[in-house]
Parts: structure tokens; C-alpha cells; sequence
């Protein structure tokens, strides 16, 4: 499944495409409490039909009912230039369409989006590729531009820009069940998703669309992948000789996450292993996390992946978690058996195979 974002540019794409009429909405400045951030975009058909939100679904009501009957009050026009709209301005008013106290927004509308411009604009985000949008504000015309650098939007009298396309990207060594949860979820969290694994058995039964498979060796795929700020590496093998090279590797990279996923002994034994034929030390080996993911209870590969999934979006947004969401912690305070989760992804995905040595 494919983030909001390029959910609702596809539906505008398609729908101009097909000759409908179609309207597309982006939130470009909050007040106070608001129910969507700046830069979140919806689309709506002239039937009244909508894909994505801008609100809890009171403004899209007021939308619908202005876009669809011409006899409306203040109807919206089908074609013609951008135009601004703004809700809550007033305790009426945010009263009348559900906003929180005190909240207000503004919101941009275009009407009929170019399908030319639509196009290339899916074309590049089908690949991939972060792309920037510029919208020429008195004409509605559009400009198309790939960008490596994920900026806020931006406006000023005379333009919109609005960025598009994965912001952050994963690298998940192994492609197994658990690396299917976890890849679809990433997705969703507008993560680029690529997964390595050379065991055929493994990648060749990939399904998880919209995620590139690779089947070089992980340490050899990291430093393809060249990971950055906004990149992040997990390990979900339980194999000593395909994870611990490509997380060594990860670790000399500024990526914001690196870790393993494995029982509290398995992971303590991958530290020993490191520092043991790696030349490693428990300050160099500081930055990597293992077990992976915060203690919710999960007992199955999916919600393992759930687990995961909110640890690296935390790290990402910048929280500091409290010890009591730690999978070690949490399990030695409970005085739970060590492995009772990883050996459930181990019969998901593979045995355990024996210690590697250098």
C-alpha cells in the first residue's frame, strides 16, 4: 500500500486523465490547533468523490457541497486559477465545522490540475524519485523538478512549492515474513524501501510491491546504499554471516537507525562476537540497537513489525523513549524467558544457525 500523498496525486492523475473534472486541496498554514499538518493534500472529482483529508471531514463536507451543486452558497468554480480558502477564522466558524478551540487553517485549491503535468509528475514518483512541485500562483501552471533534499512547503505571492516522494529510506537485510509487515508499513510511512537478501529462496518470492530487492551481500549493498541522515538499516536474518558486517558497516554511516532484530542473548552475543573479532567496543557499538522494536507484547511477525516500526519512527521524529518501552528492559523486569519472541520469527522465517567465527 502507497502513502496518502501519492494515493490522492494518482487519484488527480487518473481522474484528469479520464476527462473529469478534478480539484486539488493543500493545507498551507495552520492557526493554533489544526487536525492536518501543512503540506498534507486531498483530492476531490466533480462528482464529489475524494481521496485523502485536509480536516476530521467537516471541511471536505463544505467542499463537496460547494464543488458539486452549482446553486450552492459561494460555489467553487471547475476550472480556472488557484485560490486560497480559509476555515476557523472565527469561534463561529470553527464551531461549524468541528475544528479544535481555537484552530484554524488555510487551504489552497486548484482546479484542474495539467494531466501533462500530473503525469511526469507520478512518472517520477513511480521511480522513486523525491520531486519538487512548483505552482505558479496567478496561472495555475506548473513546474516539475527532482530535488535529494526533502523541504517544508513553501509559499510566497507568487508560488507554491511543495515536496513529493520518500523523504527517508530503509534497508532491511533479509526477505523474509517479517521484512514483508515491516516493508509494507514503511511504505505507508513514506519510506523508501529497499530490501537485500542473496539466499533465492528467501527474495525470489518477493510480493511486496513498490520496494526494490537486491540480492548482493549485505555489507556490499550498504555501501551501494550509502546511507545518510534519513536512512535507516535493520537486520532480520538471525544470521551472524549476513547481518554483522552490514551492521558494522551501518554504523560508520550517519544513518539515524541501525539495528538487529533477536533475543536479548542473541543479541548480546552478536555485541561479543563484534568486539571479540571486529576490534570493536561497547562505545563504538553504542549507536546499535538490539532487540529492536518497544515492548507492546507482540508474539507474531506482524506485530513484531509494528513494534519496529513505531521504534524507528520515534527515533526518526526525534522522541526519547522511556526505559520502560525497551524490549530488554521490560522483559528482564518482568523476569520473562529470554527468546520467547524471536524464537517465533525464527520459525517464521529460519533457524537459528550456528555462532559465526572470523
Amino acid at each position: 500500500m502507497e502513502n496518502l500523498d501519492l494515493t490522492v496525486l494518482r487519484a488527480v492523475q487518473q481522474w484528469r486523465a479520464a476527462g473529469r473534472h478534478a480539484m486539488l486541496a493543500t493545507v498551507v498554514h495552520t492557526f493554533g490547533s489544526s487536525p492536518r499538518p501543512v503540506g498534507c493534500v486531498m483530492a476531490m472529482r466533480e462528482d464529489g468523490l475524494i481521496k485523502g483529508s485536509i480536516s476530521g471531514g467537516c471541511l471536505e463536507d463544505d467542499l463537496i457541497a460547494r464543488y458539486t451543486q452549482p446553486g450552492a452558497k459561494d460555489p467553487l468554480p471547475r476550472t480556472g486559477p488557484p485560490r486560497f480558502e480559509k476555515y476557523g477564522i472565527t469561534a463561529e466558524e470553527a464551531h461549524r465545522f468541528g475544528l479544535p478551540c481555537g484552530g484554524s487553517l488555510q487551504i489552497l485549491l486548484e482546479f484542474d490540475p495539467d494531466p501533462v503535468s500530473m503525469d511526469a509528475l507520478m512518472v517520477a514518483l513511480d521511480a522513486g524519485k523525491l520531486v519538487r512541485r512548483r505552482l505558479n500562483l496567478h496561472d495555475g501552471t506548473v513546474h516539475i523538478e527532482e530535488t535529494d533534499q526533502p523541504d517544508a512547503l513553501s509559499i510566497t505571492p507568487d508560488e507554491l512549492v511543495n515536496t513529493f516522494g520518500p523523504e527517508y529510506r530503509m534497508l532491511l537485510i533479509g526477505a523474509g515474513q517479517m521484512s514483508e509487515y515491516l516493508a509494507s508499513m514503511a511504505l505507508m510511512c513514506n519510506f523508501a524501501v529497499t530490501v537485500c537478501d542473496p539466499r533465492e529462496e528467501y527474495s525470489g518470492d518477493w510480493n511486496v510491491p513498490g520496494v526494490k530487492v537486491v540480492s548482493t551481500m549485505p555489507d556490499d549493498t550498504v555501501t551501494t546504499f550509502a546511507p545518510d541522515a534519513r536512512s535507516c538499516v535493520i537486520a532480520l536474518t538471525h544470521d551472524p554471516k549476513l547481518d554483522d558486517l552490514a551492521l558494522l558497516q551501518a554504523l560508520e554511516t550517519p544513518a539515524f537507525y541501525v539495528g538487529a532484530i533477536g533475543s536479548r542473548r542473541n543479541s548480546n552475543q552478536r555485541r561479543q562476537r563484534m568486539i571479540e573479532h571486529f576490534d570493536q567496543t561497547e562505545e563504538s557499538l553504542a549507536d546499535l540497537r538490539g532487540p529492536v522494536g518497544i515492548y507492546i507484547g507482540s508474539k507474531t511477525p506482524a506485530e513484531i513489525a509494528v513494534s519496529v516500526m513505531a521504534e524507528v519512527l520515534a527515533v526518526k521524529n526525534g522522541i526519547a523513549l522511556a526505559r520502560g518501552m525497551d524490549v530488554a528492559e521490560v522483559k528482564n523486569a518482568l523476569g520473562l524467558p529470554d527468546g520467547e519472541t524471536a524464537c517465533l520469527i525464527d520459525l517464521a522465517e529460519t533457524a537459528e544457525p550456528a555462532v559465526a567465527s572470523s
